[in-house]
């Protein structure tokens, strides 16, 4: 069994939902209402399908490529690091993705919507890291994939509420709790590494 509530404030971290209702709001603001629920619906689709391979093939990749996994739980803690130094101290998740529209004219919701802002790096090495086989069973690694797909079906709600939610908490708002994300993501990080490393150890002794 699963610690879901810990499973569950790591995909809440990584695919950070609050931090995505700006950009949301950004990447529709010249749709009509249902046009923004269909790209809603679509955005989240999209990031279900993209983090969902990488939970079921990530480790097959690794395997394939001959890198074991506490030298991926390594970098991958790194990398997760790094995102969460950047969430806390650089620019937020909204201001950050929203430059990405700016600066592409108005692409299409997929992007920056559905990667990265949806399903980010930081979410899909959380994917790999929390499905290992050699740790999880398939029933658990099943568990996960359903706490992450909750985690996406609140995205969801909150793109379809992103109005509502965008006149109670503001931008300022929202990049306030995705500091507060980074700050949980990189404990989360910290601990991967640290994990990495002990397993690595045992296993060259």
């Amino acid at each position: 069994m699963i610690d879901i509530l810990a499973v569950f404030i790591t995909f809440f971290a990584v695919i950070d939902p609050i931090g995505t209702v700006p950009v949301f709001i950004a990447v529709t603001d010249q749709y009509d209402a249902k046009t923004k629920r269909r790209v809603a619906l679509l955005a989240t689709i999209v990031s279900a399908c993209v983090l969902l391979f990488f939970l079921v093939m990530g480790e097959v990749m690794l395997t394939a490529l001959s890198i074991p996994l506490p030298a991926f739980q390594i970098s991958g803690g790194i990398v997760l690091f790094l995102f969460a130094l950047n969430m806390i101290f650089g620019d937020s998740k909204p201001d950050e993705e929203i430059k990405l529209l700016e600066d592409s004219h108005r692409q299409t919701a997929i992007f920056p919507l559905a990667v990265p802002s949806i399903a980010s790096p930081g979410a899909m090495l959380a994917a790999v890291l929390l499905t290992k086989n050699s740790v999880f069973s398939v029933w658990e690694q099943f568990q996960t994939a359903l706490v992450m797909l909750s985690v996406l079906v609140l995205v969801y709600i909150l793109m379809l509420l992103a109005g509502f939610i965008n006149r109670i908490v503001g931008s300022s708002g929202a990049s306030v709790i995705s500091r507060i994300m980074g700050l949980i993501l990189s404990s989360v990080a910290t601990t991967n590494i640290l994990t990495g490393l002990a397993e690595y150890y045992n296993a060259a002794l």
